[in-house]
């Protein structure tokens, strides 16, 4: 398998389940796309200007979720874990078909999608990738929380914390390298939220569909869920994956480190809006060979999950 070429999907792959805050039933389809089509969402439950691009100048929402929006006013909501999870699978080309304006919330993770995905395995093109290249150093502060962005050689390295007053969550932090690390625990981590703001959340039309099979709900010092958490750093761990679906809104996987505390989908995108302002603050690279960072070449995508294991590796 080469790293150096476009990659989609070599057949369609469906999923089916509740959206996190309409409550509605919904289904998508993702289906193989040919080289430079990029990730695209398609409304099939409307008839016309139904195409919605996740571009991070499209994003009208990021309030508890990321939502796209195209002209006509069509919308996809809560589409950081799919996207995540496309970015973690190196997928640079698909056509997302659904046919509601938000997409399933499964399990609250991105399992589900990584799990399907390899198995379908991958379609290789001819056609060389392209990468963002961060150039400069840019930050973007909301009082004490804050993202900053800056250049790396090799990778995209995320350095992520959080700090709550909620002794069970308290404050955790994570750094990955998304090209080389073994991503599992990042796309197994759920959504969460504390049972204190659940009514809150409710009272604003949110997480109607929202429940112990999909979230992680903290009250005081107890888990609710029967299972406890997937892995000790579950709440940052899923912050990472959210964070590293809502930078694939940039178009192209990222050369760059990442720093952020107490950050969201509000400042990530606020963070790719500041940077792509300024032309030097970045480059766009077509990368061939002999200029593609060692670690986009050598890695190795993994997935284990209860024993099972699933390894693609390069040839």
């Amino acid at each position: 398998m080469s790293y150096l070429t476009q990659k989609t999907i070599k057949e369609q792959v469906s999923f089916e389940g509740v959206a996190l805050h309409s409550g509605k039933n919904v289904s998508v389809n993702i289906k193989p796309a040919i080289p430079n089509h990029g990730i695209v969402f398609k409304r099939i439950d409307l008839k016309k200007d139904n195409l919605v691009y996740p571009n991070f100048m499209n994003v009208t929402n990021t309030s508890l979720n990321t939502t796209i929006e195209n002209e006509f006013g069509a919308k996809v909501s809560t589409v950081e874990h799919l996207m995540g999870a496309l970015f973690g699978l190196g997928i640079d080309n698909a056509l997302i078909e659904i046919d509601n304006e938000e997409v399933p919330i499964l399990d609250g993770s991105a399992k589900e999608f990584i799990k399907k995905i390899l198995s379908c395995g991958f379609e290789i093109s001819n056609q060389p990738i392209k990468i963002v290249k961060i150039n400069k150093k840019v930050e973007f502060f909301d009082g004490e929380r804050f993202i900053t962005i800056e250049p790396s050689t090799l990778s995209l390295n995320i350095d992520f914390e959080l700090k709550y007053k909620n002794k069970v969550i308290g404050n955790q932090r994570n750094k990955v390298k998304v090209y080389e690390d073994d991503l599992t625990d990042i796309y197994n981590s759920r959504t969460f939220c504390l049972y204190e703001d659940i009514e809150l959340i409710k009272k604003n039309g949110l997480a109607k569909g929202g429940s112990l099979n999909n979230a992680i709900v903290v009250k005081d010092d107890e888990i609710l869920n029967k299972n406890g958490l997937r892995n000790e750093k579950e709440f940052v761990n899923h912050k990472i994956l959210d964070c590293i679906g809502d930078l694939y809104t940039s178009g192209f996987r990222i050369i760059a480190s990442v720093k952020c505390s107490q950050g969201g989908h509000y400042l990530t995108n606020q963070l790719l809006r500041k940077t792509f302002k300024d032309e030097k603050n970045y480059s766009i690279l077509e990368i061939k060979e002999r200029n593609l960072p060692h670690t986009l070449i050598n890695k190795k995508v993994e997935y284990s999950d209860k024993g099972r294991f699933i390894s693609i590796e390069p040839s």
